[in-house]
């Protein structure tokens, strides 16, 4: 991490994560980048449906490989970048073969090293193989929901999900928010810890900055009228008046509430439900 000398107030807790420590000075390769318009936390029809967003710099769109389908064909990590639209580090591969492709890099993982996609690969950071063929124990990133279907799970920076056990053609996975969950052991995972983990050290510091992020303010429900948040209201500083915290709209949010569907497709795959809380929170 880089910290700041104080010289205005911002400054004082500001902080930022060392790239160049990390990141590799080559330039981009213009083949897998090309201008991207962001939504801004909208939808198809245009409504917004994630709040806070808007704004910020441009950035330029990286053709990352989620699919990692290229299987027996080794790769040498020819540089490791920036990407400004994800949390974790990308590595550019130059496959034996000729071609190239960007995917995510893990920890531990230097340029100039090798990586191997295939049925029977080395069990070693940065190699992807099925998870049927994966010791218990070991740490994944970049999980299969489904054969052939591309990283789905733990791909933010400094994740990763533990094989707990094997069992009849499910594998059972202790995934980042400690929730147990079954996957088929069909599918396919990269071995390590997802890269960047120091990201989430990041103070950010000011306003400005987070505007350059496209990150918008945000303003709490207390501060409102009745009208606007069920927080809002009251003389001066008050309490919400009821037990539960609410959303916008009602709904239970924050602290631990359950808040997911009962009756969800996927509750038949989850063996147990995440801890909820500061002290339950898994250490990444």
């Amino acid at each position: 991490m880089k910290h700041f000398k104080p010289n205005t107030p911002s400054r004082r807790q500001m902080s930022r994560i060392s790239y160049e420590k990390t990141v590799s000075k080559n330039r981009l390769l213009k083949s897998l980048t090309w201008g991207n318009r962001r939504g801004s936390g909208r939808n198809a029809f245009g409504r917004i449906t994630v709040r806070h967003k808007g704004g910020g710099v441009k950035r330029l769109f990286r053709d990352v490989d989620f699919l990692l389908n290229k299987k027996g064909v080794p790769a040498r990590v020819a540089s490791i970048e920036y990407d400004p639209n994800r949390s974790a580090f990308i590595g550019l591969l130059n496959y034996a073969d000729g071609e190239r492709r960007y995917a995510l890099m893990p920890q531990n993982v230097a340029v100039g090293e090798t990586i191997l996609i295939a049925e029977h690969a080395p069990v070693k950071p940065g190699n992807r193989l099925p998870l049927r063929n994966i010791p218990i124990g070991t740490f994944v990133y970049g999980i299969e929901l489904k054969p052939e279907g591309g990283a789905k799970i733990a791909r933010a920076a400094g994740n990763f999900a533990e094989v707990i056990a094997q069992d009849a053609g499910w594998t059972h996975l202790k995934m980042p928010s400690t929730e147990v969950r079954k996957v088929l052991d069909t599918c396919w995972a990269s071995i390590g810890v997802s890269s960047n983990d120091e990201h989430r050290l990041v103070n950010i510091g000011k306003a400005g900055r987070a505007r350059k992020m496209g990150i918008r303010p945000t303003v709490r429900g207390s501060a409102m009228n009745p009208v606007d948040h069920p927080h809002g209201g009251g003389e001066g500083r008050m309490g919400r008046g009821h037990r539960r915290s609410r959303s916008l709209w009602g709904k239970p949010t924050g602290k631990g509430q359950k808040s997911r569907t009962p009756k969800k497709y996927s509750n038949v795959y989850i063996l147990s439900r995440r801890k909820v809380g500061k002290r339950n929170k898994q250490i990444k």
